[in-house]
């Protein structure tokens, strides 16, 4: 790395994404926490009406509670359907004008957050949504940085994923910090304050386009210090003529201008049959997590008879696994990067694209098999069995998120990484907008007894297993592809990256 980030700028780059994912990409998630300090400051109570029954209160406040599930809902679909315009502007217009875009809708979100009253709870709506959007938009930027560690690669983008479902906290936080005085107007000007940093963080700790993979030799990026030695600079007055730059070394081999090598267009990635049935695999899985994190109230309520001292001990006990994400990620990702360590020998270019792709395959079976024994605790209608399932629920989800991200950024071209994360993101919020009618069918023709759905969902999770048997296909066409035309282990990876694609 001579010439080019030095590991500590690399290592601040990686820590301070980390600290970025953890404390602000994934907020919303701890709705349940903030809604608890909005009913206290009468947000929508205006809904509340006489109940018919002779409660404590007199109020049936069902109407405020759909209100505010109509906010999550709004919010928690824009995270994942926003996911693929963001990420054409991140392949269109690079890291800064994406970080830029970010930034923005975070501001604005907390503001719109700390000027609301109960009287413009409406607020909410618009604030939600463009925290989610903003903080998914974040994390696809830093996922990246993984780029510059080779080796830890998959385990720093898992870890990210990770410190994305930890960020849940927050809004934890938030209640603990409200019931000791401090006002929700000022801690959300904290938040909305705290983008100057992102900005630094944007300006002198990330590139302005995207950081390649493989990462050249003196790649550098960020603003530099004053001084022209070590400037991006200086470094294209020096280079021969025609040579590409750091930041701008291509990763492809050249082509005619208008034409691209077959099977590396984004079209031809969207359509293949990799990533369809990758798209089927996340779609699943998140289907099943979603469904258990929206009924789990009532689950409880009906596995302990309506017993509330019990019920909130197990509701503490998910909150709390909830935030061991960030423990679970970087598990997945040594499953993915575990060719890249030791003594022997490590492969390269389009041989070590392979082998990527083949500890993908261990990776994708992983995190079914551990969905699948999710599924089957959820099915156990026996209250202490759910301690095993909150466990085995936060490790399944860190490994889907976290490998969804590190399977996209290995089986596809980097320059349509944020689509193609997108528009699986995207694909994916669409189908788990079948939580409404598997919730409809359990409250009506069902009775409130989930047995027979959370049995149809286990079958349903076995599809999963498909994308892993694709992409071992994938491995084996890829090998006799490298196998006919003798390719040699440590070929320049840029010669072979039409080997490396999909078809």
């Amino acid at each position: 790395m001579a010439g080019g980030a030095g590991l500590a700028k690399r290592l601040g780059t990686f820590v301070s994404g980390l600290l970025e994912c953890g404390a602000f990409c994934g907020i919303i998630f701890g709705w349940a926490s903030l809604v608890f300090v909005l009913k206290e400051r009468g947000y929508f109570r205006w809904l509340c009406q006489p109940s018919p029954t002779n409660h404590t209160e007199g109020l049936d406040c069902s109407a405020q509670d759909e209100q505010f599930s109509l906010v999550f809902t709004i919010g928690s679909f824009m995270n994942n359907f926003m996911t693929f315009p963001m990420g054409v502007v991140f392949d269109r217009f690079g890291t800064l004008a994406a970080r830029l875009i970010a930034i923005s809708l975070y501001a604005g979100g907390t503001l719109l957050v700390a000027f609301s009253t109960p009287e413009l709870a409406v607020l909410l709506f618009p604030a939600m949504s463009m925290l989610s959007v903003g903080g998914i938009l974040l994390i696809l930027t830093n996922m990246q940085v993984g780029n510059l560690f080779g080796k830890y690669r998959s385990i720093i983008i898992t870890l990210y994923n990770g410190a994305f479902d930890s960020s849940s906290a927050i809004f934890l936080i938030v209640k603990l910090l409200y019931a000791q005085g401090l006002s929700l107007q000022a801690m959300f000007l904290f938040l909305a304050a705290c983008s100057a940093w992102h900005l630094l963080r944007t300006l002198f700790l990330m590139p302005r386009t995207r950081v390649p993979y493989p990462l050249p030799p003196g790649y550098d990026y960020g603003l530099q210090c004053p001084g022209r030695s070590r400037s991006y600079r200086t470094y294209e007055e020096k280079r021969p003529p025609g040579e590409d730059g750091p930041e701008e070394t291509p990763l492809e081999p050249p082509v005619p201008r208008g034409e691209a090598p077959p099977g590396t267009t984004f079209r031809a990635c969207a359509c293949s049959w990799l990533f369809a049935w990758h798209v089927a695999w996340l779609s699943v899985m998140q289907l099943r997590h979603y469904l258990f994190i929206g009924t789990l109230n009532p689950l409880l309520e009906r596995l302990s008879h309506g017993d509330s001292d019990a019920v909130s001990t197990y509701t503490n006990a998910f909150a709390f696994t909830q935030l061991c994400g960030v423990l679970c990620a970087p598990w997945n990702g040594l499953i993915l990067d575990w060719h890249k360590r030791g003594k022997r020998h490590r492969p390269e270019g389009a041989r070590g694209a392979l082998a990527d792709l083949r500890a993908a395959v261990v990776s994708l079976v992983v995190t079914v098999v551990q969905c699948l024994l999710f599924s089957v605790c959820a099915a156990v209608p026996v209250l202490q069995v759910q301690f095993a399932t909150f466990v085995l629920q936060v490790i399944s989800r860190s490994f889907l998120y976290g490998g969804n991200a590190a399977f996209l950024a290995i089986a596809f071209p980097p320059q349509h990484f944020g689509k193609l994360y997108g528009l699986a993101m995207a694909l994916s919020a669409l189908v788990a907008l079948l939580q409404y009618p598997c919730v409809a069918l359990v409250q009506g023709p069902l009775q409130g007894d989930p047995f027979y759905v959370n049995v149809g969902l286990i079958a349903v999770v076995l599809l999963a297993f498909v994308s892993p048997v694709v992409v071992a296909r994938e491995c084996r066409r890829r090998a006799k592809e490298l196998e006919a035309a003798g390719t040699p282990l440590t070929a320049p990876p840029a010669a072979e990256t039409p080997a490396e694609m999909p078809h």
